[in-house]
């Protein structure tokens, strides 16, 4: 049985980022893929592997060979995360201008008043 991975997993790592970089682009096989990188056969096999556990990349065999495609739609979990927070943190900072809005009108009502009153003592 297939161990399941989670996307965020995936992603967190600057390889696997750039190996779906690469096969979003084209259909790569393993040593097509390994030879971006600096990285052992081995490594980047373990890297894929945890790519397809989520369900990111696919592997066809075609013949002896076996090519990594892109199954980007699983990304929708992550952007789906993203433009939640996006939400979130857009509420916060105009709830902060609007405070602080309210803040400098006060300050500015409280200015008004006091040099009023100076101007009626020195009268």
């Amino acid at each position: 049985m297939e161990k399941r991975r989670d996307v965020f997993q995936a992603i967190a790592d600057p390889t696997r980022r750039e190996i779906l970089h690469l096969v979003s682009k084209q259909r790569l096989n393993l040593n097509g893929i390994a030879e971006y990188f600096n990285s052992s056969r081995p490594t980047i096999s373990q890297h894929i592997k945890i790519l397809t556990e989520c369900g990111l990349i696919i592997i066809n065999q075609k013949g002896r060979e076996r090519y990594c495609e892109a199954k980007l739609d699983g990304l929708n979990e992550v952007s789906g995360w993203v433009e939640e927070c996006r939400k979130y943190w857009n509420r916060t900072v105009d709830s902060m201008e609007d405070y602080l809005h309210e803040l400098q009108s006060k300050n500015k009502t409280h200015g008004t008043q006091k040099r009023k009153q100076r101007g009626n003592k020195r009268q």
